[in-house]
């Protein structure tokens, strides 16, 4: 799998993916600093990559385009650093591995995990 990391999260992020064998690499080494969330989101669809992000705005834009793809992980913490996020995310990634390589929206937060399959239906 592969990973792009929005600008919102630390750059730490990638070696927490890489450690664990996935591709990742931080939008700040692949795009502009200031690129919309549309943007990113028709990267990662182009380039196959599952986008990892805090901003709520992406599941909304998900929804609204019936989009099919790319699948995203969405944090829902205050506290987004892998020191306190790493293994809720990693066991989020691994329980819904099947459904992130087909498209889908995964919710974490520090109670509970949600998946939507891809497009979002209202």
């Amino acid at each position: 799998m592969k990973f792009v990391i929005d600008m919102n999260l630390s750059p730490l992020w990638v070696k927490v993916f890489e450690n664990e064998g996935w591709k990742a690499s931080h939008w700040s080494t692949i795009g502009a600093m200031n690129a919309t969330d549309e943007e990113i989101l028709r990267w990662a669809s182009k380039n196959e990559y599952i986008v990892f992000t805090h901003d709520l705005d992406v599941g909304a834009i998900l929804a609204a385009t019936q989009a099919l793809s790319p699948s995203v992980i969405q944090v829902r913490t205050q506290d987004v650093t892998p020191e306190t996020l790493k293994d809720l995310l990693l066991t989020a990634v691994r329980q819904h591995e099947a459904i992130l390589k087909t498209g889908a929206l995964i919710i974490v937060d520090e109670y509970k995990l949600r998946a939507r399959i891809l497009p979002i239906r209202r």
